[in-house]
Order: structure tokens, then sequence, then C-alpha cells
């Protein structure tokens, strides 16, 4: 596995809430995995980002492997080789192989209910122009959100091979990997539990009603939202205002199109807010140059977690929003 622009403490060197989440991690999922190690030099955005998708893809009694499939699609849609291949192998280890394979290869399942689930998992990239809501429990909501989130982290700082030479997409490599946590995977989870981590502030969403998982995202979306104070009012708006009137749409060229959106900005914002933009669109296209601009003036690993952050929760907002009382 590799990192991308920076190599995290090793998680048995983790004190605070990183070890208490660390713990959670290898009591219920599969342990400090690559995705939140990374997030684990910003303890705040490691616990928000673990109690969402622990709440929405692990916790209750909401079919499991809808939510994987939904995970599955969502990151599909956000091309993140990384997360497609980790949660096709979650869906090998409920059991379900063929539908595994079929997601994997880019089909639409054969069960109508799961390709309904498909279908509108892939709409939420662009819920403007899908007139995306959510007629499914917040479950099945806050994962998508989760993974809209997730895959833009993991897309910007990992590289998507989690073994040498992309040996995770092969069929017999994902199947043995499913073996190896069909446990944890089946292994019913409480909800709730990952609340105590949480600095709890803004009121949980409509959408998600009475369940943790509307606390969880609420907490997310405050935490990482901070990250746009590294930069100046004008460059926020850019941002916000961007990823509104794209809608997820997947730049054809993403390096000259995030030069074009930056260049009438100070100075000073530029790399940061290319970067941001980046970070909510194309992450794989941030690259070594902008990076190392910003770490000019931005030299803690930390400060890049929490700029790559706020784009990539700007753009799950962007998803959230889509989201109204009168549509569940």
């Amino acid at each position: 596995m590799t990192y991308r622009f920076f190599t995290p403490p090793p998680a048995k060197a983790a004190t605070g809430l990183t070890a208490t989440v660390h713990r959670q991690l290898r009591d219920e999922f599969l342990g400090p995995v690559p995705t939140f190690q990374v997030l684990s030099v910003v303890p705040e955005l490691l616990a928000g980002t673990w109690a969402l998708m622990r709440e929405a893809l692990l916790a209750g009694d909401t079919s499991r492997v809808d939510r994987e499939l939904v995970a599955s699609v969502v990151s599909r849609a956000n091309r993140c080789r990384f997360c497609v291949d980790a949660h096709v192998m979650l869906l090998h280890a409920l059991g379900e192989h063929e539908l595994a394979e079929l997601v994997a290869r880019g089909g639409t399942p054969p069960q109508p209910r799961h390709a309904a689930l498909a279908a509108w998992a892939e709409a939420s990239r662009t819920p403007e122009a899908a007139d995306w809501g959510s007629p499914y429990r917040p479950e099945l909501t806050g994962t998508v959100l989760a993974f809209h989130f997730i895959n833009r982290v993991v897309s910007a700082l990992l590289d998507p091979d989690l073994l040498p030479g992309g040996l995770q997409r092969a069929r017999v490599v994902r199947s043995a990997g499913g073996r190896l946590y069909a446990g944890t995977a089946r292994e019913p989870k409480e909800p709730g539990r990952a609340l105590a981590l949480l600095d709890v502030g803004t009121p949980a969403p409509a959408w998600a009603g009475d369940s943790p998982v509307g606390v969880a995202y609420a907490a997310l979306r405050d935490t990482a939202m901070r990250g746009g104070d590294l930069l100046g009012d004008l460059a926020r708006r850019t941002v916000t205002a961007t990823v509104r009137w794209e809608d997820g749409r997947h730049p054809a060229r993403p390096a000259e199109w995030a030069t074009d959106l930056i260049r009438d900005l100070p100075g000073a914002d530029r790399v940061g807010t290319r970067i941001a933009l980046l970070a909510a669109f194309a992450p794989s296209a941030i690259r070594p140059g902008d990076v190392a601009l910003w770490r000019l003036s931005h030299p803690a690993d930390a400060d890049l977690v929490r700029l790559v952050a706020y784009g990539a929760i700007t753009a799950t907002d962007h998803v959230a929003r889509a989201l109204s009382p009168a549509q569940l």
C-alpha cells in the first residue's frame, strides 16, 4: 500500500482519540486500514469519518448486502478503484459472489431491488441532473454520503492499488479476502457506539429522523467544513459555487479545468483552491507539484488532509442538500 503524499504514523503509536477509534476499527471492521490511517493526522476527522461509516454501513438491521452494493456503486461512480475493490471483497465476504463480480465489471444486478438500488446510488453523483432524493432508510442514505466523502479522500491521498500490481482485482484474490473477513462482515453491530467519539454541535438533518446516522453526518460535516478556514472567503465561495453549478460532472481535463477556475483568485489562495476543487471533482488528479506548492505555506500533513476533506465534504454536502423530508 502506497500513500501518495505522506506516510502517516503507525497505528501502534496512536494515543487519545485516535487510539480509541483504532480500537473500534479492530473490533468491528478490518482494523485501522489505510483509509483511516491517512486521516489519523487529524483525529477529529478520523473520528467523524469512522462514525458516519460505522453507523451507516455497519450498524443496525438494514441489509448489509444492500449497503455494500450501494458503497460499491457510489465508489464506481466516483471512479475510486481502491474503494470499489475493498467493497467488492466485502460483498464476497457476505456470500454474494456473483453480485460482487457483476459490480466489479460495471454490470446491472439482475434482481430488481438490487438494480434499483444500484441505479439510485449511481445517480447520486449528479443529484440535480438526476432529480435525486432518497426513498430509503437513513442507513442506505448515509452510506451514499459516507462514500462520496471517503472516495474523494482515498482517491486524493492513497494509491489505488491495495496490493502490488493491482492483484486485488483478480476474482480469486477478492474471494479469498472475502472468506478471511466473512466473520467480521456478518457480525451484527448495535447502532450508536461511535457517537461517543464525536463533538456534536449541529442538529442532525431532517432526512435522518432520529437515526444516529444523521448525528454522525452532521458532526463530520462540521469538522470537515472547518478545513475551508485554510482559504480566503473568495476562494471558499469559488469552491462552493463550482460544486453547485458543475453538479458532479467529471472534468475531461481536470488540470486545465482547475487552472481556469483559479485564474482570478488572489495568488496566496490559488494552489489551495486548486487542491480543494480537484478533491471535490477529480481527486486522483492532485499532483505532487500541487502539494509541494501548498506546503511552502502549509507544511503540516494535517493541513493537507484538512484541505482535501474540505473539498470532499463540499461535494458530499451538495448531494446531501438534494434530500428533502418531502421525499422520505
